[in-house]
């Protein structure tokens, strides 16, 4: 059992976390905990497996008792045996360079049999449908996959607890589906689930109550049927996400009879010897919103890369405005908007940050302060960047896209860790940005999103196949 008493927790920074939590969790119960970003989700799993105030340094006041014990009192490496914790960003508790030796470390570092190592190993792997990958490099996988070595990981030491921070923000459909068969199998052995999640429908079924957050306190708690049973209206008035009944299949590929801003012919790109795809060709019409989806590893970022001049292609041509376009020519024409908001950022302020790559003057100026104010960031304009919350720093990398002086704009996973009203936020600023005169390009798994703003669709495996 978990019993969190009267905590709360207050940053070094000054920013509060959390305030006044009270919440009892049973063995065996899953928790979903929900709310806008920054309010407090990832602080509260920050707290219960012991990172805060740990690591990440600041005030505690209250208890957090697991299995009796109050976690205060133990040190991390005893808590990491009781509670597993699967992050936001799992390049942030990677520890190899390569999958398996990944899903081995843990093992390796509680000192576990060499025939339990490999036991423990092959299980996770297989479970989580990577043996495909076992032997690659974690640096050439893509966001999804890494998630589900990070799960491979946790799940190899059979902790009590699990904590998910965000899980299936960079996966796609199929990902989703087999997480939530681990996550019911793990409920089903009796462990006891912590979600911290904006992408709920998945977890019908699964999750026993539903922990609404806001502001760094608990606004409301649900159970089960009374969330599944809660209505769209419903939703949006407490900031959720709604269901995500938009198919990408819907959406038209891009149309011939436009004009088109930038066009690929033929092109390839592989990694080592393997070919990651070849003979791509596609358009994306001017000023106009496309999402590129595709299953996790289907190589949507490699493109970006390729398209924005950051990665070299193998075969082929790249054309913008129907000019040939050279590595320096992309790198002037595109901006690439990443889905790793750890390492874009370089500044030691918001507003510093968001002015970094314009050229200032007045209206500029003027231009930067009121889109921070329009994406609720301007309140943070004198704080680090990464001080800030995921789905805060996923707005700032948004705005300092929006303001880039480029005409073709691509956007991986812009919603990654956005609750609903956030995430309709962003789809009107793209629209902005259209009627701004901007092309975007979306790579994206978020099925609500794409139906909000976009008006066309790519898919990776059709590109084969298309011609203008």
């Amino acid at each position: 059992m978990i019993e969190v008493k009267n905590v709360s927790f207050q940053y070094s920074d000054s920013r509060y976390g959390v305030q006044d939590i009270n919440l009892t969790v049973a063995d065996g119960e899953c928790i979903a905990i929900t709310g806008e970003s920054g309010c407090g989700k990832t602080t509260l799993t920050r707290l219960i497996n012991g990172l805060a105030p740990a690591y990440y340094h600041g005030d505690q006041s209250g208890s957090i008792l697991i299995t009796g014990g109050n976690i205060s009192n133990l040190p991390l490496y005893k808590i990491g045996r009781i509670v597993g914790s699967i992050f936001q960003d799992p390049q942030r508790q990677f520890f190899s360079s390569q999958l398996a030796g990944e899903v081995a470390f843990a093992c390796e570092n509680y000192g576990f049999s060499q025939d339990e190592i490999v036991n423990r190993t092959d299980i996770s792997i297989k479970k989580m449908d990577l043996n495909h990958l076992r032997n690659t490099p974690l640096n050439v996988l893509s966001g999804g996959e890494k998630q589900r070595v990070a799960i491979a990981s946790v799940y190899a030491l059979r902790p009590q607890v699990f904590v998910f921070d965000e899980p299936t923000a960079n996966l796609d459909s199929a990902g989703i589906k087999q997480l939530s068969k681990t996550l019911s199998e793990l409920k089903s052995a009796g462990h006891t689930l912590l979600v911290s999640e904006h992408r709920l429908d998945w977890l019908c079924g699964i999750a026993d109550r539903y922990i609404l957050m806001s502001s760094g306190r608990i606004k409301a708690e649900l159970n089960a049927s009374e969330f599944c049973s809660m209505d769209e209206d419903a939703r949006i008035s407490l900031g959720l996400r709604g269901r995500s009944e938009c198919s990408v299949s819907t959406l038209p590929l891009p149309n011939p009879n436009i004009p088109s801003v930038i066009s690929a012919s033929g092109i390839s790109c592989k990694n080592g010897k393997n070919k990651i795809w070849k003979n791509l060709s596609f358009f994306i019409n001017s000023e106009s919103i496309t999402a590129l989806t595709g299953h996790n590893g289907a190589g949507k970022t490699t493109l970006a890369l390729v398209l924005s001049g950051l990665s070299c292609m193998q075969d082929g041509c790249i054309r913008v405005d129907g000019k040939r376009a050279s590595r320096a020519n992309l790198r002037k024409t595109v901006y690439y908007c990443s889905n790793d908001t750890v390492t874009q950022f370089f500044t030691n302020s918001v507003s510093e940050e968001i002015l970094l790559n314009m050229k200032q003057n007045k209206k500029t100026i003027c231009d930067a302060k009121d889109l921070l104010k329009r994406m609720h960031l301007y309140k943070y304009k004198d704080v680090h960047p990464q001080s800030l919350s995921g789905g805060q720093r996923q707005r700032l990398a948004v705005c300092c896209a929006l303001l880039s002086e480029k005409k073709i704009l691509i956007f991986d996973e812009p919603t990654s860790g956005l609750d609903g009203r956030n995430m309709l936020l962003i789809a009107e600023q793209l629209k902005n940005a259209v009627k701004n005169g901007k092309t975007v390009l979306v790579i994206t798994h978020d099925e609500e999103f794409i139906s909000k703003c976009c008006d066309y669709r790519l898919c990776v495996d059709e590109m084969k196949s298309m011609k203008k």
